[in-house]
C-alpha cells in the first residue's frame, strides 16, 4: 500500500511538472505571435541563410517588416479598387523613417563590375553596316510613343551606333539564338513606360524571325504577352510602375496630382511574375516627380497616410520587392535582372555650357566626355538600390546602362512621337518646350540593353 502511494504521487509530481511546461510553451508562443513573430517560418528562414553562407546575409529588415508573414498580412492581402483608391489619404503626416547611413559610408563606384571586361564601360561607335538591327516600318508591334520616323524625324543617324566595350567585344545580336535561349521560356519585362519600350525593342528584334501564323500579341493590358508558338516562348510586359501596389496600376488611367503606393504589399503584382523565367525590373522614372508619395500602410484604414519624399518611398518599396526575391524566387529555375536608372537630358548646358535647349535637334551622342553624368542620373537614388542589390548576392543581376546611355543625348523621341495631349499655339512655337527627353526611339538604344540582356543569358 505504501508502495503504490509513493508511486502515484511521484506520477502526480510528474504530470504536475509536464502541465507547467505545457502551459509555459503555449504563453511564449502566444507572446511571440501577439508580436507578429512566426517561430517555424523564423526558423526556416535562419536555416536556408546558414545553408547559403556564399550569398551575403540579406537585411532583416526586408524579411520581418516588408515581407514576412504578420498579423497585418491578412490586409496586406486585400486588393484596393479604384474606388478605394479615390478615397485613400484624406489626412497624411510626415513620414518618420530613417534614411540608411549606409548610402554615405560606401564608394561612389556604382554598378561597377569586378570582372576584367566591363560590358558597361565603353564607348558608342557609329556602324551603318549592322545597324539598325531591325527596321521601324517592318515591325508590326512598334509604339506610336518610340516611332520617330513615322512622326517625322528627318535623321536617322541615331540608328546606326553600336557599343564597344572597352578591352573587349559584346557578342552581336543573333536573334535566333535568343529565340534559342528563351525555347519553353517566359521572359517578362516588368516596370514601367521605359522598360516597356526595351519589351517592344525585343518584340522587334525578334518578331521577323518568326512566321505571321505563328506569333500572336495580346490585346494591351496590365499583362502583354507576345508569344512565338514553335518556341513554346514568351516575351511579356507587366505594368508596375512603382513595383508595390499603387493608385497608378492601371496602364491606361495611370495620371493622378498624387501618387499613392502601399510600399509593404506586393503579392498582387507578384502573382502576375512568379512564374515567369526570366524576369527583368525596372524603377525610377515615377520616383522623381519632385511631389509628395503618400504611403497607404492598412488596406483596412485607408483614410490615414504617411507622405515620403521619392527616395524614401523608393527605398521602402525595393525592400518589399527585394524581400520577395530573398525569400520566394526559385533560382534554380528563374533568373532576376534589375536594370540601372535610364537617364534624362533636360538641359543642353550640362553638355553644351552656354546653351539653354534640352535634347531637341541633338544628332549625335556625347562622343568626347568620357565618364559624363548629366542630372538625369541621380547618384543617391543609384546609391540607394545597389545597396539594396548588394544583400541579394547574385540572385539579381544588374543591367547597367545608365552611364552608356548617358552619352545618347540624341537619342530621344523629342518632338518626333504622338502625343495625346494638346499643345497651346504658345508651347507649339517652342518646340524644346514640349519634347520628350526622357523616351527612347526605336530603333535605338534600347535595343543596345537587350543585346547586352542577350550577352548576360
Amino acid at each position: 500500500m505504501k508502495k503504490w502511494s509513493r508511486k502515484k504521487a511521484q506520477l502526480s509530481f510528474f504530470l504536475s511538472l509536464f502541465s507547467i511546461f505545457t502551459l509555459s510553451s503555449f504563453l511564449l508562443s502566444t507572446h511571440k505571435a501577439t508580436n507578429g513573430q512566426v517561430g517555424p517560418t523564423h526558423e526556416k528562414s535562419s536555416s536556408s541563410t546558414s545553408s547559403s553562407s556564399k550569398l551575403p546575409s540579406f537585411p532583416t529588415f526586408s524579411l520581418t517588416t516588408n515581407f514576412s508573414p504578420s498579423s497585418s498580412q491578412k490586409a496586406n492581402n486585400l486588393v484596393l479598387n479604384a474606388l478605394d483608391w479615390t478615397k485613400a489619404c484624406s489626412s497624411t503626416r510626415e513620414y518618420n523613417g530613417q534614411q540608411s547611413s549606409t548610402l554615405q559610408q560606401r564608394g561612389d563606384s556604382i554598378g561597377r563590375r569586378e570582372e576584367t571586361c566591363d560590358l558597361f564601360s565603353g564607348r558608342w561607335v557609329y556602324d551603318d553596316v549592322s545597324h539598325p538591327l531591325y527596321d521601324e516600318a517592318g515591325c508590326p508591334y512598334m509604339s506610336d510613343q518610340l516611332a520617330c520616323t513615322k512622326h517625322g524625324r528627318p535623321d536617322t543617324e541615331y540608328q546606326k551606333w553600336r557599343w564597344q566595350p572597352h578591352g573587349c567585344d559584346l557578342k552581336r545580336w543573333n536573334g535566333t539564338d535568343m529565340l534559342e535561349k528563351l525555347r519553353g521560356k517566359r521572359l517578362m519585362f516588368v516596370g514601367d513606360s521605359l522598360d516597356r519600350g526595351q519589351w517592344i525593342s525585343m518584340v522587334c528584334l525578334l518578331q521577323s524571325l518568326i512566321p505571321a501564323d505563328k506569333k500572336s500579341m495580346s490585346p494591351n493590358a496590365p499583362l502583354t504577352i507576345f508569344r512565338a508558338e514553335e518556341y513554346n516562348a514568351s516575351v511579356e510586359f507587366y505594368w508596375a510602375p512603382l513595383i508595390v501596389e499603387s493608385n497608378s496600376d492601371d496602364p491606361v488611367n495611370h495620371r493622378f496630382d498624387h501618387r499613392i503606393i502601399r510600399p509593404d504589399a506586393l503579392l498582387k503584382h507578384a502573382s502576375e511574375w512568379e512564374k515567369a523565367d526570366i524576369l527583368v525590373f525596372n524603377s525610377y522614372l515615377w520616383w522623381r516627380s519632385g511631389t509628395k508619395i503618400k504611403l497607404l500602410w492598412n488596406a483596412e484604414d485607408i483614410a490615414s497616410c504617411q507622405e515620403a519624399d521619392g527616395l524614401d518611398a523608393m527605398k521602402l518599396a525595393l525592400e518589399t520587392w527585394a524581400g520577395w526575391v530573398a525569400s520566394r524566387m526559385n533560382t534554380l529555375k528563374q533568373r532576376a535582372f534589375f536594370v540601372t536608372m535610364s537617364p534624362t537630358h533636360l538641359w543642353s548646358r550640362e553638355w553644351n555650357p552656354g546653351s539653354e535647349g534640352n535634347c531637341f535637334q541633338e544628332k549625335l551622342p556625347i562622343v568626347d566626355k568620357e565618364g559624363y553624368w548629366g542630372s538625369g542620373s541621380d547618384v543617391d537614388t543609384m546609391r540607394m538600390v545597389r545597396n539594396t542589390l548588394e544583400g541579394l548576392g547574385s540572385k539579381v543581376l544588374v543591367l547597367n546602362i545608365t552611364q552608356l546611355s548617358e552619352y545618347r543625348k540624341d537619342g530621344h523621341p523629342s518632338i518626333y512621337r504622338k502625343f495625346w495631349e494638346t499643345f497651346s499655339p504658345q508651347q507649339l512655337s517652342k518646340p524644346a518646350s514640349y519634347a520628350d527627353c526622357i523616351h527612347w526611339c526605336l530603333p535605338g538604344v534600347p535595343d543596345v540593353w537587350n543585346e547586352l540582356l542577350f550577352n548576360l543569358l
